[in-house]
């Protein structure tokens, strides 16, 4: 039995069991994001990956919630062409898919010739260091701490973080690391004042490079809603600056609300929905 903090262990016919690291708030038996995001990159990049392209586009649909049970994850190469590559996957649990993902990579060339206009990003101010692994939230009103509760909140929020493995043994790599994060983009943008009542059904994250640091950072950069429908965007950091950005779509679900003000947090939990 592993004991190593990781989503899902590996078995002989190539499948994937979960771990208790990848269970969500939502529900005892339910599967985090990250969990199921990160297993999506990780099989994709090892499967279709290449030196030579960029991993610029990771959509992630979570049409059905992932349970803990053995996982599948079937691989198909969509287009393998000189500039650019596209593969997708399902994520199987009984014989069914509960969630499909698209990659696109791009070949790496140099810039065309020009000056772009780049909108301004503020670099967050990273929390203190320390030699905890717990990953830091934080929000304009309360700064940076531990636990989501006190950042109940209607300011802007961010959340910093270096992942854990995906597969018990298996380092991830930094599109993996940054994908895993993006997953965040939910939590830095639909957490209010009760807590988090949207759940996303998706993630999209573009990256423009790969993150050059194990922790990241994602700050919420606009959130829109009506008629129980969210749209959120976000924004990832390393220490250079910018390097991507990210969106997910959300439906309400206050039947589920998550009220992190009203539940104690493990030190050793790395995921808060």
């Amino acid at each position: 039995m592993a004991t190593e903090s990781a989503h899902f262990t590996r078995t002989e016919d190539g499948g994937f069991i979960p771990t208790r690291f990848a269970l969500s708030h939502w529900g005892d038996d339910h599967l985090n994001g990250p969990a199921v995001v990160g297993l999506t990159a990780q099989v994709l990049e090892a499967q279709c990956g290449s030196p030579d392209f960029m991993p610029t586009r990771l959509t992630v649909d979570l049409f059905r919630a992932a349970r803990s049970a053995p996982t599948k994850v079937d691989v198909r190469v969509v287009r393998d062409g000189r500039r650019v590559r596209s593969a997708e996957c399902d994520v199987l649990q009984d014989g069914r898919a509960v969630a499909r993902a698209t990659l696109v990579q791009y070949r790496r060339s140099s810039a065309p010739p020009g000056v772009l206009w780049t909108a301004p990003t503020p670099h967050p101010s990273p929390p203190p260091p320390d030699d905890q692994v717990v990953p830091f939230v934080g929000s304009d009103a309360a700064g940076w701490t531990r636990s989501p509760g006190e950042h109940q909140n209607d300011s802007r929020k961010r959340f910093y973080n270096d992942g854990i493995n995906v597969v018990a043994g298996e380092n991830v790599s930094p599109f993996v690391r940054a994908s895993m994060v993006a997953e965040a983009t939910s939590l830095v943008t639909n957490l209010g004042t009760e807590g988090i009542g949207y759940i996303n059904g998706d993630l999209t994250v573009a990256l423009s490079r790969l993150p050059v640091d194990d922790w990241i950072c994602i700050q919420g950069d606009s959130h829109w809603a009506r008629d129980g429908i969210a749209v959120g965007t976000a924004t990832l950091y390393d220490h250079e600056g910018a390097l991507g950005s990210a969106m997910t779509t959300a439906v309400a679900n206050p039947a589920a609300q998550i009220d992190f003000a009203s539940r104690p947090f493990p030190r050793t939990g790395l995921n808060y929905e």
